[in-house]
């Protein structure tokens, strides 16, 4: 196959009504920021949902049909992500959906899949809201299924994690995205539930490079971390611009931490930052190792941009595949039926998916799938149990 991550749409399209051929294409929309800030959890997102499809094709397809991806790139716009949602709903382009990696775009996309009854897995974007959205009682189905892990379920973690290693003086700095102040409102309430109130709150801008003020700010409240809800670039400048005012005080914060574009514009500076992952580009059991040997050979490259992204994009190809042939077809409401209640187990990257999903429950991932990353050397490895309670580097 030829490997593409421009918004592209790949297809054969059959007219809305007409009924469908056994060699008829099953259509998967796939959205996400293929260029801008957002682009290294988009572009690996869609690579591991390409990796995905190539092998459930050369394996016969679903129902004997093949899967075709009709991608789009949203540029992390929620304005243009609900158009984008808006044209493949009410034009019927697609069967069934998966991405989304920023919360504003998924709130303002979700509805149309939830009025076309259009099943859509989300498998990057976090904010804790998006599967409760049409949950019931008030909405009689709930269409928004979710692999990533929850901004409700990251604030644990990154709470646990202040909580064992003692810090009693909280900084936070979340961009003014629905993301960030998603996160902030989740972790600020996560902190509550530990006792601690952070001593300062900072907020910055998607583009802003300065963040001196902020830090500033910060260590005059005599801050002993930082918890940081934001994506790469922006980060990077946090974690310069601490060692620029020679305050190195530790960062935790949010699984972007483990974006490239972090790594490798904070460079020395980003040494030692830690967060929660769903997945760690380590091959420790015979699935991971074979899906980074497959993404590292498709796309030449001996790193992933974004790890969980791929992974979580994988798997949740796999996920709706195994619903629609559980379904029997790709009729919306039954597959959505099918999610909910999966009859087989799921091998994917970042877990084993056993009935991953029911109806009062659209998150697939728990406690239990997250673990702790930290920056050594260019690349996030597993922070090891011993080293959990230990202070930064």
């Amino acid at each position: 196959m030829q490997w593409k991550t421009l918004s592209v749409v790949f297809g054969i399209f059959v007219v809305a009504g007409a009924p469908a051929r056994a060699a008829d294409p099953i259509r998967i929309g796939v959205d996400g920021p293929f260029t801008g800030g957002s682009a290294p959890m988009g572009i690996d997102m869609l690579r591991g949902v390409e990796l995905a499809a190539d092998e459930i094709n050369k394996a016969g397809g679903v129902l004997g049909r093949p899967l075709v991806l009709v991608k789009r790139d949203d540029q992390a716009s929620n304005d243009r992500g609900g158009q984008i949602a808006e044209e493949l709903t009410e034009h019927h382009l697609i069967d069934a959906a998966v991405g989304y990696i920023n919360t504003g775009v998924a709130l303002a996309a979700i509805p149309y899949f939830e009025q076309a009854r259009i099943p859509v897995i989300l498998n990057v974007t976090t904010g804790s809201v998006l599967t409760r959205e049409f949950a019931p009682p008030e909405y009689h189905e709930n269409y928004v299924f979710r692999v990533s892990c929850s901004t409700a379920l990251e604030v644990e973690k990154i709470a646990e994690l202040v909580k064992m290693r003692g810090y009693q003086k909280i900084s936070i700095f979340a961009d003014t995205t629905a993301y960030g102040q998603v996160g902030r409102h989740d972790l600020m309430q996560a902190l509550a539930a530990e006792g601690i109130t952070p001593v300062s709150n900072e907020k910055f801008n998607i583009g802003d490079t300065d963040m001196t003020a902020q830090l500033v700010r910060a260590r005059q409240a005599g801050a002993d971390v930082l918890l940081t809800y934001g994506i790469g670039p922006e980060l990077a400048a946090i974690a310069n611009d601490r060692a620029k005012i020679g305050w190195m005080v530790p960062m935790i914060g949010s699984w972007t931490l483990s974006m490239s574009n972090f790594i490798d514009a904070a460079g020395a500076n980003g040494q030692g930052t830690v967060m929660p992952q769903t997945f760690i580009e380590q091959g420790d059991t015979p699935k991971r190792a074979a899906f980074i040997q497959s993404y590292h050979a498709a796309y030449k490259v001996t790193r992933m941009d974004s790890p969980p992204s791929a992974a979580q994009g994988y798997d949740s190809l796999y996920l709706l595949a195994a619903a629609i042939r559980q379904a029997g077809t790709v009729d919306g409401p039954k597959v959505r039926a099918a999610l909910g209640d999966l009859h087989d187990k799921v091998e994917g990257v970042v877990q084993v998916y056993n009935h991953p999903f029911n109806p009062a429950n659209h998150e697939a991932v728990d406690a239990d799938d997250v673990v702790y990353g930290v920056v050594e050397n260019g690349h996030v490895v597993r922070l090891m149990p011993t080293t959990q309670t230990a202070g930064a580097k």
